[in-house]
Order: C-alpha cells, then sequence, then structure tokens
C-alpha cells in the first residue's frame, strides 16, 4: 500500500523550507537567552508633553522634541536612557506606536522602598525639559515567528504592548497582575487577551500557561524574578523547538557569589562585599554617589577601571578590549582575591 501521499506542492515545500530555517536561527536554547544591547539614536532634549495616569502607582509620559523634529525610530522592545533633573539616569521601555515618530511614550511604576528614581519621575509635568539617550534594544523582538505568546505581568506590559499589536493575529497576550486596578494599560490590550489578576485567578501557573505555547512559538515573558525564574526552568522542557525571550526590571540574583575585597584607590577605603551582594552595593555603602542605573549588567552606566585584581565578568556590554581593565560592579564581581578599583 502507498503511505507516502502525493507530492507536496510547491508552494508548500517553500513554507517548510522557511520553517526549518526559522527553527535553526531563532529557536535553540543558545538564542533564546537576552541579547546584547544594540545601541542606536543620541543625546536629545525632549520636553514632558502629558502624564496620565494609568494605574494608582502607575503614570505614563509623553515626551517629544522641542522644536517638533522626529525622534529617531525604535522596534519594540526598545527602552529609552533618562537623565533627571537629579542627575539620576534611569531605563524606561518604550510602551506607544513605533510608527509615530512625533513622540516617546513610557510608564514608570512608582516603588516606595525604592532609590528615588521612580518617585522623581512621578513629580514630572508637562513642561518640564529632559534629555533622554536611545532608543536601545536589549529585548528584540522576532518578526519572522511562526507564533507567539506573551506574558506580562504588572508593569511588564510596558515592552510587550508593542510586541502585541506587531504580532497581530500571530500572537496571544497572558496579563498577571495583583489586581484589575494595579495593572495599567487594560484598555489597550488586544481583544481576546487573557487577564488573570491574582486576586480572582489566584497565583499564576507559569508552565501551565507556557504549556499553552504553539510548538515552535517565541515565548515573551517580563515580570518580576519569580514569574522569569520559573519560565527559565520549565520552558525547553515543555517546547524544546520555542524560543524563550526574558527581561527583567530588577537585578538579576546572584548566582555562585564568593565574598572579596575592594578597594576605592581615590579613598584607599576597603569593603568586604559580601557572597549574595552586588559589588555596587558595597561601593554605595561607602561612595552613596557611585553612578548607576539599570543593575543587570547591560547599560554600561557603572563601568568602573580596575587597577589591579582578576574580574569575573556578568555583563552583556563591555567590549573584548575593555574586559582587561574594567568592570561593570552592578554584576561582575571578583574571580579570586582582592580588586582595586579607581573610585
Amino acid at each position: 500500500m502507498n503511505t507516502t501521499g502525493p507530492a507536496p506542492s510547491r508552494s508548500l515545500q517553500m513554507l517548510g523550507i522557511a520553517m526549518d530555517l526559522y527553527k535553526k536561527v531563532f529557536t535553540t536554547p543558545a538564542l533564546s537567552r537576552p541579547n546584547p544591547v544594540r545601541r542606536s539614536g543620541f543625546d536629545i532634549t525632549v520636553t514632558v508633553d502629558a502624564v496620565h495616569a494609568e494605574a494608582p502607582d502607575v503614570v505614563s509620559l509623553t515626551v517629544r522634541r522641542p522644536d517638533g523634529r522626529q525622534l529617531p525610530v525604535w522596534r519594540p522592545g526598545s527602552h529609552l536612557d533618562v537623565f533627571l533633573p537629579s542627575g539620576r539616569q534611569r531605563q524606561y521601555s518604550l510602551c506607544g506606536d513605533p510608527r509615530d515618530r512625533s513622540r516617546y511614550r513610557i510608564a514608570v511604576r512608582r516603588l516606595p522602598g525604592g532609590d528615588g528614581g521612580s518617585t522623581e519621575m512621578h513629580t514630572l509635568a508637562p513642561g518640564d525639559v529632559l534629555r533622554i539617550r536611545g532608543p536601545r534594544n536589549a529585548f528584540t523582538f522576532v518578526e519572522t515567528a511562526p507564533a507567539y505568546l506573551f506574558v506580562a505581568a504588572g508593569i511588564g506590559i510596558t515592552p510587550i504592548l508593542p510586541m502585541v499589536h506587531a504580532a497581530g493575529d500571530r500572537g496571544r497576550l497572558v496579563y498577571l497582575g495583583r489586581s484589575r486596578d494595579t495593572m495599567p494599560f487594560l484598555g489597550e490590550l488586544p481583544t481576546g487577551t487573557d487577564i488573570r489578576p491574582d486576586d480572582e485567578f489566584g497565583t499564576p501557573d507559569i508552565p501551565a500557561i507556557l504549556a499553552d505555547a504553539p510548538l515552535g512559538a517565541a515565548v515573551y515573558v517580563c515580570g518580576p524574578p519569580p514569574v522569569l525564574e520559573a519560565a527559565h526552568r520549565s520552558f525547553f522542557p515543555l517546547n524544546p523547538t520555542g524560543s524563550l525571550h526574558t527581561e527583567r526590571f530588577s537585578a538579576p540574583p546572584i548566582v555562585d557569589g564568593r565574598e572579596f575585597e575592594l578597594t576605592l584607590a581615590a579613598s584607599g577605603k576597603q569593603v568586604r562585599v559580601g557572597a549574595a551582594e552586588s559589588a555596587l552595593d558595597a561601593i554605595r555603602r561607602i561612595h552613596p554617589d557611585a553612578v548607576f542605573s539599570c543593575r543587570q549588567g547591560f547599560c554600561g552606566t557603572c563601568k568602573t577601571k580596575v587597577l589591579a585584581g582578576d574580574i569575573d565578568h556578568r555583563d552583556r556590554t563591555l567590549t573584548d578590549t575593555e574586559r582587561p581593565g574594567h568592570m561593570l560592579p552592578c554584576v561582575s564581581r571578583s574571580a579570586g582575591g582582592p580588586l582595586v578599583l579607581d573610585l
């Protein structure tokens, strides 16, 4: 009995070739980790055009160029470096329409126990002047995936929202939060979004959510560390041909950390870095004005010259020529023994 069936048409053959190419390029575990930052744009002076309350502790801010000129092109997943009046520098995801180059929109959740950056952002008003840099992209949206699953938790909706609209009917969004009143942009979600606040559905089962992704799908997850950790633990056993893309809004946990001594050369002061503590946090105990921003090793704001010692580089941005004599203390550590920094 002939079990081979009729020969596929030319169009089906081409579709099969395209799918095989996608799997080879985009769905290996090695490429599903966060990508290095891709820089574009430049320093721009902007004015705050509008401020809107999106949730009790979340505001969106729209900024424009004072002269009305167009802003640089950006793709879903991009963020801006924002330089605040106090001198603080922070990163915020673009959550507007990439086709509208007359303005950028970002959103900020106020963190009462934070370091003051979000609180300062909440004091801004229309007419205030800011300096921005970018856009930059550390959360690249793969435009050629056959299907998408997006999982956004809380303020993690900000980079996800433009991706969902770009994916169209190839994508599905699951939006998590504490309660509906704490979840921004509910009115901008596409039809069919699965909204799951904790007070209605209980603690989210991340593996069960990811299990619904089609085989070979590109899955994007943005939210607090427990959500990201659950996604990384469970995704590839569930969907070995898929790709997982994540972005976090807080410092990553320190893995395999060991205590070491730091010396700040300018003052001669020494500080002990704990095994579960970042070098940046230890530095700020004796040098509170040390500059930083992302705390995740991609923006480069805290880049520091190392005068002595071996470095365990854990960043995603330094070049090979920079690594022998520099480190990002927000994530990188000693590879063994003390370090002397040019601070």
